[in-house]
């Protein structure tokens, strides 16, 4: 078992593939086999992270996630946002989200407090340019 850090695709497809194989001959893996699972797993688990990470949402896009989702429309979410006019608003990007709004979202909807928190520049996958 010779498991170094993944610096190409095509090792990654190979460090896969070796923890698919191990997987399938070994459904409840023990002592090497599943050292070597775990590595294999933490080493792909980097390279992905590294190099494929999937950003996280804004809070208009974690809503319209749920509502899409869920079939929702506008008036179906609109009481957390006191009107449907409040929920167009929000929706459309021209008004923030209160701590109000975001405490019923979060109990009626159960979106992460701390996805409708955050806002697009706090992403530590994008850069903010200094002023």
């Amino acid at each position: 078992m010779k498991i170094k850090v993944i610096k190409t695709d095509d090792e990654l497809d190979a460090a896969m593939d070796r923890l698919e194989t191990l997987a399938m001959e070994n459904p409840e893996p023990s002592g090497e086999i599943a050292e070597e699972m775990d590595l294999l797993s933490l080493v792909i688990a980097d390279y992905e992270n590294k190099y494929y990470s999937i950003a996280k949402p804004t809070p208009v896009e974690a809503i319209q996630f749920i509502m899409e989702q869920r079939g929702l429309k506008v008036k179906d979410i609109a009481p957390c946002f006191g009107s449907t006019a409040r929920a167009y608003a929000v929706l459309s990007g021209s008004r923030n989200l209160s701590l109000n709004m975001i405490r019923r979202l979060h109990q009626t909807f159960h979106i992460p407090a701390e996805t409708l928190i955050r806002c697009p520049s706090t992403n530590p996958k994008v850069p903010v340019m200094p002023r």
